[in-house]
């Protein structure tokens, strides 16, 4: 039976009817029921994933972003690492029990509050920490709106050191979404690099990428005590095998010396400040900008030909970032980029009014995409004639997740591990489908 075409509205009116005989005898066949009105078909999104995912077809891209921490476990079940918001409460609950810092710990957070932000995250709070440290005086007895520069900068080492205490945790397995991520990278023949854009903390990209034995460049030279090299990120003259890790918002083992230079190490060293999300970092404190540096490999890239920016765990909640993203894509009809969204399309607000404006940002939520700048539910149609296809999409999916209806499809490569098992899917077979697509 030829399927009807998604993306495609069918007016109840038209539905054809089947012949029927002309004797009296036989009871009529009962009418079909009424389409669904205009869907998007999630099969055909399968398919021109793997489609530019395919080998040297395009140049790749992954943005790996907090919601992929919360796919790897731990022994009892739980997330390995907590998002974002997870990792905000964790930071508040430690302060609260800090007596010295408990109460400006508290303001801090009241101010941010106060700036329409209702739920502030710990990278909220700590910009406006070091806002508030670059208008305060040097001296013991300047102050600004009852915060001394001492306090701000002990809040601000508070919220780090706490922040690199909850991250720090190995990855558990060697088979998790980031090993089989760095496997693909390592199987996968490109004439260009793949390039991994993060805004997490932690290490398990490295880790996945090291067990594997993948060589990547982080922008750092070095082995004791690794210097950024602003030089060799713009030249880029690594063999395409060698894969790019820009971490956007820090690491924890990204350190601002006293002589206001920056270095990677594992090693703490006295009176040296963690570098998580280092937007603060002016020219005049140092010629090294990391969180800079790291966007512009973002523009960089989404300039590139034919290339595709896979997001995944992004919510779409930074600003710096979606403008970069926007640019990039405005200014580049050969970039892409594929957002998978772990939840619903109402909850990322921001992602569904970029890819309204842009064509080549399709968005990718449980209950719905926008393709072409067309925003609709997914189909009901399911499939199963190729093996990726359960892979990306099933019907049932937990009500905590999504609110589509139970017959409807739902995309599941919005969870980090489903996509890890979509690569593992295609270095198994390494058949990619070659069937016309309707992306953008």
């Amino acid at each position: 039976m030829k399927e009807k075409k998604a993306d495609v509205a069918v007016p109840n009116a038209t539905v054809a009817a089947a012949a029927q005989p002309t004797t009296g005898t036989t009871t009529p066949a009962p009418s079909p029921p009424a389409p669904p009105g205009p869907v998007h078909c999630p099969y055909r999104r399968t398919t021109d994933l793997l489609q530019r995912l395919a080998p040297n077809k395009m140049r790749v891209g992954f943005f790996v972003g907090a919601g992929c921490s919360s796919s790897v476990k731990d022994v009892d079940g739980n997330p390995l690492i907590p998002e974002i918001a997870g990792l905000t409460k964790l930071v508040k609950n430690h302060l609260d029990n800090d007596a010295k810092l408990k109460v400006f710990a508290q303001a801090a957070w009241d101010r941010v509050t106060a700036r329409s932000i209702p739920t502030p995250t710990v990278e909220d709070v700590l910009g406006h920490i070091r806002t508030l440290k670059s208008l305060c005086g040097k001296g013991e007895s300047d102050e600004i709106d009852g915060f001394s520069a001492e306090i701000l900068d002990n809040l601000d080492r508070a919220i780090c050191e706490q922040i690199r205490a909850i991250v720090s945790k190995p990855l558990p397995t060697s088979d998790t979404p980031y090993h089989v991520l760095a496997s693909w990278i390592q199987a996968i023949p490109r004439d260009r690099p793949v390039e991994i854009f993060t805004t997490n903390y932690d290490l398990s990209l490295e880790q996945a990428m090291e067990e594997q034995l993948v060589p990547y460049f982080d922008g750092f030279v070095g082995s004791d005590s690794a210097f950024l090299d602003l030089d060799s990120m713009a030249e880029d003259d690594l063999p395409p095998r060698w894969a790019r890790l820009w971490k956007i918002h820090g690491s924890i083992n990204w350190w601002l010396t006293a002589k206001q230079k920056i270095r990677r190490s594992r090693d703490k060293v006295k009176g040296e400040q963690l570098l998580i999300y280092p937007s603060h970092l002016k020219y005049d404190q140092s010629r090294q900008m990391p969180y800079y540096a790291m966007l512009d490999r973002l523009r960089v890239f989404l300039r590139s030909d034919q290339c595709v920016l896979l997001t995944c765990g992004y919510s779409f909640g930074d600003e710096h970032i979606n403008a970069i993203i926007a640019q990039g894509l405005s200014g580049n009809s050969n970039a892409a980029c594929l957002g998978m969204i772990f939840n619903d399309r109402n909850n990322v607000p921001k992602g569904v009014e970029l890819a309204k404006r842009h064509a080549n940002l399709t968005l990718l939520a449980a209950d719905g995409g926008v393709v072409g700048t067309i925003d609709r539910a997914w189909d009901s149609i399911v499939k199963d004639e190729n093996l990726a296809y359960p892979i990306a999409v099933a019907t049932d999916l937990p009500g905590s997740r999504t609110t589509a209806p139970a017959d409807r499809c739902k995309w599941l490569l919005g969870d980090f591990a489903a996509l890890g098992r979509l690569l593992a899917h295609q270095l198994s077979t390494r058949d990619i489908e070659q069937g016309v697509s309707d992306a953008p």
